[in-house]
């Protein structure tokens, strides 16, 4: 099997990351990862992806002049490195449209909460605070505009009324990790097809 290469892109802790990492081990699992990227050159992703084996490369946002010149650099860093598909896992920076438009159709990101519902952050709190019965997490194409791509997969969890913010992320998060990878591997199997 041709499996595709993907880059996973982070900034924090990468939880998301070290889901598809697992899914990745599966020998009929159609992508391997050969770039894990970040931002943030103490991630405590980056130590998690080197204990598995993978590629890393770090690069701090805030030592370039703009954010085009620091997405330049992420652009020959993907294609040096072979990538077809990009998958946001905790990416907190907002991607430029010209770099979107470069990998048109091939970003993926997961996103906590049941979309079009709460673009942006804290979306646990303010499914909270609207009293919902249901919340959940997408993962969508990336586009221009933040959040608001075409809808890939969703999966819900119900809110219950001793439901803290913390206590529903660990739910909605347990959620992503099944999530995320069973999207991408759909996604990818399509996208060969």
């Amino acid at each position: 099997m041709d499996r595709i290469p993907i880059a996973i892109l982070i900034s924090g802790r990468g939880s998301n990351m070290q889901a598809l990492i697992e899914a990745c081990a599966r020998p009929d699992y159609p992508a391997r990862i050969v770039l894990v990227f970040s931002n943030n050159e103490k991630a405590a992703g980056l130590k998690i992806a080197q204990d598995a084996g993978l590629a890393t490369h770090a690069l701090d946002h805030r030592q370039f002049a703009s954010r085009s010149a620091f997405e330049a650099q992420l652009h020959k860093i993907l294609q040096k490195a072979g990538v077809r598909v990009i998958c946001l896992a905790g990416f907190m920076r907002i991607l430029t449209s010209e770099f979107v438009k470069a990998w048109d159709g091939r970003i993926l990101n997961i996103h906590p909460s049941l979309l079009p519902k709460y673009p942006g952050l804290d979306t646990h709190k303010r499914a909270l605070d609207s009293g919902d019965a249901i919340h959940g997490c997408t993962v969508h194409l990336v586009i221009p505009e933040v959040d608001l791509g075409p809808i890939l997969g969703q999966a819900s969890v119900p809110v219950r009324p001793s439901d803290t913010v913390d206590v529903l992320a660990r739910r909605v998060l347990k959620e992503e990790h099944q999530l995320y990878p069973d999207v991408l591997e759909r996604y990818l199997r399509n996208m060969t097809a």
